[in-house]
């Protein structure tokens, strides 16, 4: 394990919070951030750099459909709480490694990852690699996880690999220096994302604008409920974020309408637009708000962050926005 003194300048935790101008910056320097990372295997982060007065709230970004926003969610959502002063570590859960990819860590660089994590066979701690983001680390995956399940199926603990593993952040005195963990979900109601809403303090679902948002929602909040009821009673559902939303496209704007009378209180004032400067982002191994500070997509998110910041503070004020009908539920986002 590296030390904070050899970490990489622009990896310093100790630095102000970042702002526009240094996250555009990034984007116009070749030698921050690359389409081709760099191949020198990223430092491992030290979980105990500068402490937080309270343990991290762990986020899990899940829903059983793909293709709605989940890992897109996870790294522009982590780099958006970085970006305004956060700490945050996304652990990737998902065999594909899309979030790993999408944060620049070269698959030959990661010497561990998740999947060891789960088995027993290293500590959180040696698999959290810095990012190119100041403030904003990962926990990547291998395609070794996709057999997760079988290996360990018969175990006794396998609901709680991951709560045990992020156990130490909780726990241990001063606390770790990340103030949020986003957990990253594979597009199924399998173990790993048992694993993810066991360990979870609340649950994030990215919902896509479509004609058949509802019917997945209705499916995975039955599952919530079950794991609430069996595994972790504290668990609650922080919100639901619209995504890929066209606002010229008639069926867009009645889903949205469907959800909020649907959900109410449940779904965030903001919505995520659909945008091209998001889909391309992922494949120069950047967040879009790297990528392109200016479009839609990086405002949108940096809005995002500043209300789940909020709906954090109404939590611990014990304000119940999301567990009951509201007016303000009526009223509807823009992108």
């Amino acid at each position: 394990m590296n030390n904070h003194a050899d970490a990489p300048a622009q990896l310093s935790s100790h630095q102000a919070p970042l702002s526009p101008a240094q996250v555009s910056s990034a984007q116009d320097s070749p030698q921050e951030l690359t389409r081709d990372p760099p191949r020198e295997t990223p430092r491992a982060v030290p979980l105990a750099r500068i402490a937080n007065p309270q343990p991290p709230r762990v986020l899990a970004i899940a829903n059983q459909k793909g293709g709605v926003g989940k890992t897109t969610t996870a790294i522009n959502l982590g780099t958006a709480l970085a970006a305004i002063g956060e700490h945050v570590l996304i652990i990737d859960l998902d065999p594909q490694g899309n979030a790993s990819t999408g944060l620049g860590i070269d698959r030959r660089n990661r010497r561990y990852s998740t999947y060891d994590v789960l088995m027993s066979e290293a500590l959180l701690r040696d698999a959290v690699l810095a990012t190119a983001v100041p403030r904003l680390s990962i926990a990547p995956s291998t395609l070794d996880l996709s057999g997760l399940e079988l290996e360990i199926s018969q175990e006794r603990d396998r609901a709680f690999r991951l709560r045990n593993a992020l156990e130490p952040l909780r726990t241990e005195t001063p606390h770790s220096d990340f103030s949020y963990v986003l957990i990253d979900c594979p597009p199924s109601l399998n173990l790993l994302t048992v694993n993810a809403m066991a360990a979870a303090d609340a649950i994030l679902v990215p919902l896509q604008c479509e004609f058949f948002a509802l019917e997945g929602l209705s499916q995975l909040l039955q599952t919530v409920a079950q794991v609430k009821s069996t595994l972790n009673p504290d668990l609650i559902i922080h919100g639901i974020v619209l995504t890929m939303h066209d606002a010229r496209n008639n069926l867009s704007n009645q889903v949205v309408i469907d959800v909020r009378a649907n959900s109410k209180d449940k779904v965030y004032e903001t919505i995520i637009p659909r945008n091209v400067r998001v889909s391309e982002a992922p494949s120069y191994g950047k967040p879009v708000l790297v990528y392109d500070l200016k479009c839609v997509g990086s405002e949108a998110y940096l809005r995002l962050a500043t209300e789940i910041i909020q709906r954090e503070k109404e939590l611990i004020a014990g304000t119940p926005f999301s567990n009951g009908p509201s007016e303000s539920g009526q009223q509807h986002g823009a992108a």
